[in-house]
């Protein structure tokens, strides 16, 4: 059995279509069908069912599939033992990570790791709602929500505090709230309640009402730059606002506390790339840690 032909089904299998599988792997479509048939004329048997929105397992297509994982995780823990003694990193790692953590944060630092490992390829992804790390669609995740479930190494990265904030020229024209009712009578800056990947970014459910007016934002990069703008009054976090001399905390008895979690799969844990480029995140935020947190 052709392992190539095997990966390339793990890949179809995991993303539910021909042409998500082919986009992942930098194939085209005819090759992943035709690798996809191939495989099944060798085994006697069907591995899909295709529909116009997908593709869906068979009976039989099910049963490879969690056998094909158990030696695809055999392989990557050799692979893992194996790269411990690489003299030079490699690879490609793929890293999901909301957005206010990595643009406000991760990504300045990341040339530090490029010219530790310059044959390594980072890849920055957006947390999503639909993000697997079973799927291997990365290879590490930055959350802020302690997964509970799966084959998962779960280590926390570092707690971290949100406080509302204003441009000072907003708070010079309008005023500051000295309660939170006060913020009826201002324009706030929110996230796009229905595209809020994660409940801990519900902070304040009342605060979408129809009372309020608001400025909507679905990432958190978007919604800084509308209260540095003036646009409102809005929750962001303190590691990126508090140091800015444009913006002021109001209502700061009123906090938000979180925690950022650094998620590997099992299987990718100890692959050279992986681990290095865990430790050096465990590291940068741990020499920054008092950022994180202002009270």
């Amino acid at each position: 059995m052709d392992w190539d032909n095997i990966r390339i089904f793990l890949s179809v299998a995991r993303a539910g279509q021909f042409s998500a599988a082919a986009l992942a792997l930098g194939l085209d479509n005819g090759t992943v069908s035709r690798r996809i048939s191939a495989l099944e004329k060798s085994l006697g048997v069907r591995l899909f069912v295709r529909q116009t929105t997908g593709c869906v397992l068979t009976e039989a297509g099910d049963h490879l599939f969690k056998t094909a994982e158990e030696v695809e995780s055999q392989l990557l823990r050799a692979q893992g033992d194996l790269s411990r003694t690489d003299v030079e990193l490699s690879g490609t790692v793929r890293i999901a990570a909301p957005d206010g953590f990595t643009t406000l944060f991760l990504c300045s630092r990341l040339g530090n790791l490029k010219a530790k490992y310059p044959s390594l390829t980072v890849q920055l992804v957006p947390m999503s709602r639909t993000f697997s790390l079973s799927k291997r669609e990365a290879d590490l995740a930055i959350t802020i929500e302690r997964p509970g479930e799966g084959r998962l190494s779960v280590r926390k990265l570092v707690d971290y505090s949100l406080h509302f904030y204003a441009a000072k020229t907003y708070l010079a024209e309008r005023g500051s709230p000295r309660r939170l009712e006060d913020l009826q009578r201002h324009s706030l800056v929110t996230y796009v309640q229905d595209l809020i990947f994660a409940d801990q970014l519900n902070f304040m459910p009342e605060l979408y009402g129809p009372t309020y007016s608001r400025l909507e934002c679905s990432t958190a990069i978007g919604q800084l730059e509308a209260v540095r703008g003036g646009a409102g009054i809005g929750i962001l976090h303190d590691y990126a606002a508090y140091p800015d001399e444009q913006l002021q905390i109001v209502l700061p008895d009123t906090v938000f506390e979180h925690s950022y979690w650094i998620v590997t799969h099992l299987d990718m844990r100890e692959l050279s790339r992986v681990r290095a480029t865990s430790e050096f995140i465990l590291a940068e935020v741990a020499s920054k840690k008092s950022i994180f947190r202002t009270r």
